[in-house]
């Protein structure tokens, strides 16, 4: 018969078994860590790279981006509603001053202007006849006035004829009376007469004058559309080259429509934009440092503009050497906006070992060993990294990424 295993022997069997499997783990985790440790202790000198540790400035930067602009553009646009009738020029021709760019057909605004050039004239012609018209008015005005002088110069006469008959008995008080009333009448319809004379001139006057300003202004309306059809021809008006043209013959324009642009290649400025979580730092002023492949110009902030579009600042740029070979038109550059300085301080190439943290490790090399470090930093940029402690003049660190090897308190070069 079988018999029951005894309750001891089975628990000391299960302490038994997990013992050997934590035993074999941790034979295995040691294994792997000094399996990892001879590896990583020693290191090829082909896949670092280092940098010394010097004295110089060092800018704090903020990344932007920057789009090439010529610094002189002119832009031509349609002054009239018209058609494409002919490309002159194709893109990329240097223009000279006064060298035709693009033909429209002016047809319509020709027509439209010779409508005007009647209208003022039929205007004219309403202003003679209207100043003929008030000046028989107003002589005829006139002439009322002097008859009525001369009718009230012979009733005063009878009046004075009544009162001397009246003297000598050949006359009655009413003849007298009768001829005062007839002067009295007379002068008054003479008053009458002599403020209407006054208001006639004066009215004819402005009615003349409004009729004068309302041709003034057809005058000008002339002259506006005269000028429009005079800047239709699409004319170069200083050296420069044709950077680019509607090219669609045939098609309508509207007033304003863009035609052609012509910019000056010999000198450029930079339009930048940044996000607006920098709008309190960027401001005019401020010196920029702007790379384009190889090359690095410097330069300084002009103008911030106020608005901001979809999260971006933008702001223009005004470069040291503007006429730089390397610049072309629209041209995409990377834009790093001097914020703040530290000159003549300890410095050192920048690169992947720094993590943007104020405190870190670093590995500093010497005699083929590279030693673990903690260091300070400061300002940093592309170029350098602000060494505030923890480092001396001279000192050779090693730039390249070192996480995996950030176990380690020394690693062996060779």
């Amino acid at each position: 018969m079988d018999r029951e295993v005894a309750p001891d022997y089975i628990k000391t069997s299960r302490n038994r078994r997990w013992l050997l499997i934590a035993a074999a783990i941790i034979a295995l985790g040691g294994i792997l860590y000094l399996f990892r440790r001879s590896l990583g202790s020693t290191l090829e000198s082909a896949r670092i790279r280092t940098g010394i540790v010097e004295t110089g400035d060092v800018e704090n930067t903020l990344s932007a981006s920057g789009v090439v602009i010529p610094a002189y553009e002119q832009i031509f646009t349609s002054p009239i509603r018209a058609s494409i009738k002919r490309i002159l020029l194709t893109p990329g021709t240097r223009v000279q001053p006064g060298q035709p760019i693009v033909e429209l057909d002016k047809s319509l605004t020709q027509i439209e202007f010779e409508r005007y050039k009647d209208q003022l004239e039929l205007k004219q012609n309403s202003i003679e006849q209207l100043r003929m018209k008030l000046n028989k008015n107003l002589f005829d005005a006139e002439i009322s006035d002097k008859i009525k002088s001369l009718n009230i110069n012979k009733l005063r006469a009878d009046y004075d004829d009544a009162k001397r008959l009246q003297k000598v008995g050949g006359g009655t008080a009413e003849d007298v009376t009768r001829a005062e009333n007839a002067l009295k009448i007379a002068e008054l319809e003479k008053k009458q007469l002599e403020n209407d004379l006054s208001y006639n001139r004066e009215s004819m006057h402005a009615s003349l004058r409004e009729t004068e300003l309302g041709a003034q202004i057809e005058s000008k309306n002339l002259q506006e559309l005269q000028h429009k059809l005079t800047r239709a021809d699409i004319v170069a008006d200083r050296k420069g080259v044709l950077t680019w043209v509607n090219e669609n013959i045939g098609s309508s324009v509207n007033e304003g429509e863009m035609l052609a642009k012509v910019a000056d290649l010999g000198s450029f400025r930079v339009d930048g934009s940044c996000s607006d979580v920098y709008t309190d730092q960027v401001r005019a002023g401020l010196s920029v440092i702007i790379k384009l492949n190889d090359v690095v110009l410097r330069g300084i902030i002009t103008q911030v503009k106020p608005a901001v579009k979809d999260g971006i600042v933008e702001f223009v740029i005004q470069l040291d050497n503007a006429q730089n070979e390397s610049l072309r038109p629209n041209m995409k550059v990377e834009v790093y906006v001097i914020t703040s300085n530290s000159p003549k301080t300890l410095r050192v190439a920048n690169g992947p070992a720094f993590t943007g943290k104020r405190k870190q490790f670093v590995y500093v090399l010497k005699d083929k060993t590279a030693y673990r470090r903690e260091i300070e930093t400061g300002l940093s940029n592309f170029d350098y990294v602000e060494i505030k402690s923890g480092l001396q003049p001279g000192e050779k660190v090693v730039l390249t990424d070192m996480n995996d090897y950030e176990h380690l308190e020394e690693i062996s070069i060779q």
